[in-house]
């Protein structure tokens, strides 16, 4: 079963930027295309980003296009989203997870983001 853990959230000011990271165990991890998805209080999940296997195929949402960069290291197991020019609009909890339409991990805890003056 795989485990996913995630990390680099926290309290910036609009402008800033952020480098979250996402961990799994286990060594199938390099199998699957992954993504980054956010929750906004009060919103569904939405998909922020993904990566292909070999990381050289990536997509955006349109908010996340020339802000966010997504990225893997398959022999870490470890998938990263460098976001900047944060902005009011993008707090919310982040979580990594198969990109979309495969079947979910169980989701981990998430990292939150919040950006606030």
């Amino acid at each position: 079963q795989v485990q996913l853990v995630e990390s680099g959230g926290g309290l910036v000011q609009p402008g800033g930027s952020l480098r979250l990271s996402c961990t799994a165990s286990g060594s199938i991890f390099r199998l699957y295309a992954m993504g980054w998805y956010r929750q906004a209080p009060g919103k569904q999940r939405e998909v922020v980003a993904s990566i292909s296997i070999g990381g050289i195929s990536t997509t955006y949402a349109d908010s996340a296009k020339g802000r966010f960069t997504i990225s893997r290291d398959n022999a870490k197991n470890t998938v990263y989203l460098q976001m900047n020019s944060l902005n009011l609009e993008d707090t919310a909890v982040y979580s990594c997870n198969r990109a979309p339409k495969g079947t979910y991990f169980p989701w981990g805890q998430g990292t939150q983001v919040t950006i606030s003056s």
